[in-house]
């Protein structure tokens, strides 16, 4: 790592670590200035993606209409927003996606929100662990260069690659990642630099 990498990595971990009334960003600014100097966003691009993803969960959450009657989860990388979870109603469903847009930085929104009660505990444990499955593997795979540009998250068995990528690196990631057993299906929200 070169001193203007290493120098970014500390301003950057400094700058989350002072920003007041976020604890969930401030909380995460060590892991997030190491993942930094992988990625192929700018420093800013990441930072307003992790803060989108606070803001828009935070206002879901603190929405009269949504308030412990729907469960999301919220992933940004360079403005795209993957929403996953449950809402129990299409209105309860096209409330958040209204919450999601009306941010700036959003660029675009994928719903991924089922319509239904809120997934069991064993759900999003068996989810969790598919995620850790495809990023080791993801690691492990030829042709991918660094896999830390790869956003992975699981909903349902179904895996959400998200990053920017180089279009064979994405369909390597994508092929390998329906290799990992207890997968149902893979789908690519990538953004494409080639």
């Amino acid at each position: 790592m070169n001193t203007q990498t290493f120098t970014k990595i500390i301003l950057f971990t400094i700058m989350l670590t002072l920003i007041g009334g976020c604890v969930a960003v401030g909380g995460s600014a060590a892991v997030t200035a190491v993942a930094v100097a992988h990625d192929r966003r700018t420093v800013g691009t990441v930072v307003d993606d992790n803060v989108l993803e606070v803001k828009i969960s935070n206002a879901v959450s603190d929405d009269e209409l949504l308030k412990k009657k729907v469960r999301i989860n919220v992933t940004s990388v360079n403005g795209t927003v993957l929403l996953t979870g449950e809402a129990p109603t299409l209105r309860l469903r096209d409330r958040v996606l209204e919450i999601a847009r009306s941010f700036p930085h959003v660029r675009q929104t994928v719903n991924e929100i089922r319509i239904a009660g809120k997934s069991s505990i064993g759900s999003r444990s068996n989810d969790a662990w598919l995620t850790s499955k495809v990023k080791t593997r993801l690691i492990r795979t030829e042709g991918i260069g660094d896999a830390s540009h790869i956003n992975v998250h699981t909903a349902y068995g179904v895996v959400y690659l998200m990053g920017i990528v180089k279009r064979a690196e994405g369909e390597t990631a994508a092929d390998s990642a329906r290799l990992v057993k207890g997968v149902n299906r893979v789908t690519k929200v990538f953004e494409y630099i080639d």
